[in-house]
């Protein structure tokens, strides 16, 4: 009888052993996996973030930042994906921009992995899948699917309490590794504020006009569908609102102002700590909603679920939900138009000072040809024009 208790016992530690092996394999891979990135023809500089500053040099941050410039004088906008990257879209959408755009005028600032470490892992407990694909014409391309926060193994412990730098606003505990809640940083914090702070020298250095940070968010928060704004921008934000409910998005495009009181993200921070307009797009995600069904990539890529399709016919939620769903095209091409028309707008209160670009698609054209059409491939591209994040 102990014998046979002994053998269960080591077969029950084998079977952890070869679960913990083939978990940590799969979690080592994910960790590792570098995305490539083509610079299209439009960029003419990439930079390593700690060019920047050297807050973020030999960490997993330190990433890439793609510059389209005309070499003409006009306005410079900055635009970020993978704030959270749980949120794909914003991380798409700024690789279309990468790939495609051409500057006429003015320059641009893209960067399409802002928080490198948060998408090393996935949310512990939601059965995030590991990696998204994209459909295209040469293949098929792969992302690393992330988290909201830094990934724990760059920023340990936690403190009990977050006091953000410098308001000493309390907030959450997990909010030290929030890349939207740890703005304007400093140099000397934790990885997730030390990466603000290289950002903060960005938007200074190329003396950025107009910030944008993409986002996506669930049905069930109020702050869907909109453009959040600094007092700065509330002219231009208005506009762009205005301009594509009325023209472009079957459903409108909101406006919010940015709370002066709350503190750590973009929108409120990097207009206080800049001269830039600063803003961020919000667009629907039902992956992220608390009752949704299977999380899988096939939620996360069609953003169709039958339990977030129920909430909203009993008005539970805060954008409409049809079988229709909210795909990832619908998503990209969203970002794309706001931005383009923000751009608009803009040059319409500064004609002295425009940017001008082509090349982007907007809403319409994504929805028709689906986001793949628009990336490159890699392996077709000279190696010295491909980056790896």
């Amino acid at each position: 009888m102990e014998s046979r208790n002994i053998l269960i016992k080591l077969l029950t530690l084998a079977v952890a052993g070869l679960c913990a092996f083939v978990a940590g394999k799969e979690f080592l891979e994910h960790r590792n996996y570098l995305e490539p990135m083509v610079a299209g023809p439009g960029v003419t500089e990439v930079r390593l973030l700690s060019s920047y500053s050297p807050a973020v040099r030999d960490t997993i941050n330190d990433c890439h930042v793609y510059i389209l410039d005309s070499g003409k004088p006009g306005a410079t906008v900055m635009v970020i994906g993978g704030t959270h990257p749980e949120e794909p879209a914003g991380v798409l959408a700024a690789a279309v921009l990468v790939q495609n755009a051409h500057l006429d005028q003015g320059k641009l600032v893209v960067v399409p992995r802002v928080n490198r470490s948060a998408s090393t892992c996935t949310r512990p407990g939601e059965a995030y899948p590991t990696y998204f694909h994209v459909k295209t014409p040469w293949g098929v391309a792969r992302y690393r699917m992330g988290d909201r926060c830094s990934n724990a193994l760059d920023s340990w412990p936690d403190p009990e309490v977050y006091l953000h730098y410098p308001s000493r606003q309390m907030l959450a505990y997990m909010d030290i590794r929030n890349f939207n809640r740890t703005w304007p940083g400093r140099a000397n914090g934790l990885i997730t504020e030390r990466t603000n702070y290289a950002f903060m020298e960005v938007v200074r250095q190329e003396k950025v006009d107009i910030f944008i940070d993409y986002h996506e968010a669930e049905l069930e928060y109020p702050v869907e569908n909109t453009i959040v704004t600094h007092e700065r921008g509330q002219a231009v934000a208005a506009m762009t609102s205005m301009m594509l409910t009325a023209q472009e998005f079957p459903v409108p495009m909101g406006m919010e102002f940015s709370p002066k009181a709350l503190h750590g993200l973009s929108h409120r921070e990097v207009g206080d700590y800049s001269e830039a307009m600063s803003m961020i797009f919000e667009v629907a995600e039902p992956m992220l909603d608390r009752i949704r069904g299977i999380t899988d990539e096939k939620l996360l890529m069609e953003g169709r679920d039958d339990f977030v399709v129920k909430a909203g016919e009993h008005k539970l939620l805060y954008a409409p939900m049809d079988d229709q769903g909210w795909p990832i095209d619908v998503r990209v091409g969203r970002h794309l138009s706001a931005l383009l028309q923000t751009i608009d707008s803009y040059n319409m209160t500064a004609p002295d000072k425009p940017l001008l670009l082509s090349g982007v698609p907007r809403y319409a054209e994504v929805i028709e040809k689906t986001t793949g059409v628009f990336l490159q491939n890699p392996s077709a591209a000279s190696a010295d024009r491909v980056y790896y994040d």
